[in-house]
């Protein structure tokens, strides 16, 4: 490739990317989810629009996976233990249970109304039975629900690629012919064993690493801590284990711990995302072929119906009703069961292994993600008010950044006051912190200045606060409290953990208790 060629590859990947960007501005403003913009983008500049020729499904699979590790990377980065450790006994009963479920709805119905054979028939089932990361993500993270709900709902997502990357890995290879179901079920329990304890020891390892380094720049930090992520997810797969889960549990396992720069690394590790999604889409759009598309619709909307309406309010009917989930919030979960990148990705692979049937089953996942996405996405905002699973007026936690002093044994925590924070009007004397902790420095109205006791804090102050690492969590702890609660935190039971997740009762700033 000459230099030439070079310069108009990259400013063709550049106005992608740009316009991969201003497409999220535009979906919001519409209510749409991105990815259909950006797999109209894929589109527009294949075969039928501009007329890049993209054929590659091997390539497709091989960066498809390495974007969907990176995006399950900052999923679980940004996913707060405490917030889905009440809902993770369920969401794991919906990420196998359900999915088996799922599969197996969804597979009798494709073998009945379509005709096709039973292999093919379980493929569709399979490919298209794990709800997507991506897509959960980001429109589930824009919407006012019931923490518990949405930490179900992605957890679950996060949880099931894994068991369905195995089934369809499974299915297209020669164990389709070989093996038993008793054997297929070991491997599987073996690789998602293998990638859970992966994921927590190489976690743990760089957590180690990181909390004891004091690198030379800071930016060095989130590349870290991302690389950490993705060595747990080779090291899985070296391992036989699923690679999938290792980085999804390392991820969630480092975005929970005590890192330095930790603000800097959710920001570093959601434009990769971003980066990842737009890649991943427009990819999957220029892979699609328009000209086969119109004869896939009606199997799609066969396929996709029965997914919606049976198959997956089945399986959440099943598997949350033992764990006392109500009625709405099991509607809720049915109807927010979103496919996106994960199962296009995965319909992949059959064309990978040269299975006869393999273009249509491409086709027909493609339409089914389209046609649904925009049945699903725009709606559900709706349908979370008119089921009373929205939930508004949540008080704001103060976000703590963190930056160590190696050589003194202290940290530097850094944070701004949000609005509807309760820290705003207090005192610095009635923060109460611990004796080893103390404000610094506060930047008001881009003015800096030494508070003394009586500083009385206002929304949208920057402050500066010193800790010893031995106090460091009781300080995190009572500004999170006062956060919560105003300055009579303890009065009223805060301590600065996480609330109940459990939906059963929560308590108002004022001290009251309400149920949901």
């Amino acid at each position: 490739m000459s230099v030439s060629d070079l310069n108009f590859v990259l400013l063709g990947a550049t106005l992608v990317l740009l316009a991969g960007v201003a497409a999220v501005r535009v979906s919001t403003r519409a209510g749409l989810p991105s990815l259909l913009l950006y797999l109209g983008i894929g589109l527009v500049i294949g075969e039928a629009g501009i007329g890049l020729g993209f054929e590659n499904a091997d390539l497709t699979m091989v960066l498809g996976t390495m974007a969907l590790a990176v995006i399950l990377a900052e999923g679980g980065f940004t996913t707060r233990w405490d917030v889905i450790r009440p809902v993770i006994g369920v969401s794991a009963v919906l990420a196998t249970l359900g999915v088996a479920i799922s599969v197996t709805v969804t597979a009798g119905l494709a073998y009945l109304a379509l005709d096709v054979d039973l292999r093919t028939a379980i493929l569709l089932g399979a490919v298209v039975s794990s709800t997507d990361a991506a897509a959960v993500f980001s429109v589930l993270r824009q919407m006012p629900l019931r923490r518990r709900v949405r930490a179900t709902l992605e957890a679950e997502s996060g949880f099931n690629d894994p068991p369905v990357i195995i089934l369809v890995v499974l299915v297209t290879s020669d164990a389709w012919g070989q093996g038993n179901p008793l054997s297929a079920a070991g491997m599987m329990a073996y690789q998602l064993a293998v990638g859970a304890v992966v994921g927590v020891a190489v976690a743990r390892a760089g957590q180690w690493v990181l909390s004891r380094s004091a690198l030379p720049a800071a930016g060095l930090y989130p590349l870290a801590t991302i690389a950490i992520a993705i060595l747990a997810f080779a090291v899985a797969g070296v391992l036989g284990g699923s690679a999938f889960l290792a980085i999804y549990v390392a991820g969630m396992w480092l975005g929970n711990a005590a890192l330095p720069h930790r603000n800097a690394t959710a920001g570093f590790a959601e434009g990769l995302a971003w980066l990842a999604q737009i890649g991943l889409f427009v990819l999957l759009g220029l892979l699609a072929s328009p000209s086969r598309l119109p004869d896939a619709l009606l199997p799609a909307l066969i396929v996709g119906g029965g997914l919606l309406l049976v198959a997956r309010p089945l399986s959440v009917l099943v598997c949350v009703t033992p764990f006392g989930v109500a009625w709405r919030e099991q509607a809720f979960m049915s109807w927010a069961g979103l496919r996106g990148a994960v199962p296009i990705v995965l319909a992949t692979i059959p064309i990978t292994v040269g299975l006869p049937s393999a273009h249509r089953i491409f086709d027909v996942v493609f339409l089914l993600v389209v046609v649904f996405t925009l049945v699903q996405g725009p709606t559900l905002p709706l349908v979370a008010r008119w089921l009373g699973v929205a939930e508004d007026g949540a008080t704001r936690d103060v976000t703590i950044e963190s930056a160590p002093l190696d050589a003194i044994d202290a940290t530097l925590l850094q944070f701004a006051l949000p609005q509807g924070s309760r820290l705003a009007g207090v005192s610095v004397s009635e923060l109460r912190l611990p004796g080893d902790a103390v404000i610094t420095l506060i930047l008001r109205d881009g003015e800096i200045f030494v508070p003394d006791q009586g500083t009385v804090l206002r929304a949208r102050d920057h402050l500066l606060l010193a800790a010893s690492n031995h106090g460091r969590a009781d300080a995190e702890r009572r500004l999170r409290a006062v956060s919560r609660a105003g300055r009579l935190a303890g009065w009223y039971g805060e301590r600065g953990e996480a609330d109940d997740q459990n939906g059963a009762v929560v308590r108002e700033p004022d001290g009251a208790v309400r149920n949901r």
